[in-house]
């Protein structure tokens, strides 16, 4: 059987005039929001290199990169599978500013393969980052940026899970486990496989095993702080009691917000180096939005800055938002009718939507999205409503 012409490949979706409204109307206000907050925008390309793709990110990207050939440098390209290693580029190797710089974002990246069943290939992410601050104010200021941007769309927050890498990182290295044993204990920590954890860890210190088995257990409100400290306070490590006085004064920073933790939720954490987060709301059984510090991934372009930062995917956020309800267009016919122009102009700077009749229209109008029709009656315009076009 031939291959259809107009039939996509999996998991990628044309975008309809309805929601593609959807998403520009949210997309404008959320970048807005962001440009009264400081944030200015820039704009990646869609292609680069690979190495400059892939450095800093490494390995959480490079199975998600679809990689190309450039014909005119015979190198190997990618398409963007985030947006976040590319702004990083921008402050340390184009900006080189000395100060804060506060950059954000809007565009399509690419996928490989989907995250999930039901999850599209293309994302239209959106994003902040905050650079040249190390402590914790730039992490609750992004962190309540991400809870203005849920607000605009009209979507409740249910919570915003805190994490720390350095939780991680610390425990695996008393563990003494190899890079590829690194791997799976990420991998049985993000899924809460404490069965899969025991095998891994059978030969860790009793100390540390003890904890890293309990640290898929630590979620929850803000006792999950006390029971952490109380539950691996017996391996006195600097950086985990580190950790952990970071989690307990963010959480102060952003006491109005619905705080709470997981600190077995470590996704991205190859290039992540500290405070993670995790925004949930609406009907979502996934996270709306995620980020956290990364202040490693500029060094590879020449100047390791402080960074932290969030990204959604539009799509998914705009699949949570209420569908408006929306005047329709108005229908115009009049076209030789003294005055006709200008009452359209007028209309269409008033913010109307006015489409002009064209002759031999098949269909209804109706169909085409106009609910209204300008009339002229008694010398003077009018919008009345259209009567089954």
């Amino acid at each position: 059987m031939p291959m259809l012409r107009w039939v996509l490949p999996e998991h990628i979706q044309d975008v309809l005039p309805a929601e593609a409204e959807k998403l520009e109307s949210l997309r404008c206000r959320l970048l807005d929001a962001f440009r009264l907050n400081g944030y200015q925008l820039v704009m990646p390309p869609l292609l680069e290199y690979l190495e400059s793709l892939l450095t800093g990110a490494g390995q959480d990207l490079q199975l998600k990169t679809l990689k190309l050939v450039d014909q005119l440098s015979g190198r190997t390209m990618g398409v963007r599978a985030d947006i976040t290693p590319q702004v990083a580029r921008i402050d340390a190797h184009l900006l080189n500013r000395q100060g804060v710089a506060r950059l954000c974002y809007c565009g399509s990246v690419a996928h490989a393969l989907p995250s999930s069943l039901t999850a599209t290939r293309e994302p239209l992410q959106l994003g902040a980052e905050l650079y040249g601050h190390a402590g914790l104010e730039a992490d609750a200021e992004v962190i309540r940026l991400l809870a203005e941007s849920l607000q605009i769309a009209g979507v409740t927050t249910s919570r915003i899970d805190l994490g720390h890498v350095g939780l991680f990182r610390a425990l695996a290295a008393r563990a003494g486990l190899r890079d590829e044993q690194q791997e799976s204990l990420f991998d049985c920590l993000q899924s809460k496989d404490i069965p899969g954890l025991r095998d891994l860890l059978g030969d860790a210190p009793e100390a540390v095993r003890s904890a890293l088995l309990v640290l898929p257990t630590l979620y929850g409100g803000p006792e999950v702080l006390e029971r952490a400290r109380g539950v691996l306070s017996g391996l006195d490590d600097a950086d985990v009691r580190g950790a952990l006085d970071d989690l307990e004064s963010l959480s102060r920073l952003l006491a109005d917000l619905p705080i709470s933790f997981d600190l077995a939720d470590l996704r991205g954490y190859h290039y992540h180096s500290g405070v993670m987060f995790a925004a949930y709301g609406g009907t979502s059984p996934v996270a709306l939005a995620q980020g956290g510090r990364y202040d490693r991934v500029g060094t590879a372009f020449g100047r390791g800055r402080p960074a932290t930062g969030f990204s959604l995917d539009l799509r998914e956020l705009a699949a949570q938002t209420p569908d408006g309800a929306g005047r329709g267009m108005i229908l115009a016919g009049e076209c030789s009718v003294p005055g006709f122009a200008q009452e359209v102009a007028r209309l269409r700077a008033s913010g109307e939507i006015v489409v002009i009749e064209l002759p031999g229209h098949d269909g209804t109008w109706r169909e085409a999205g106009c609910d209204r029709r300008l009339v002229l009656r008694g010398g003077a315009w009018q919008v009345e409503p259209l009567q089954g076009e």
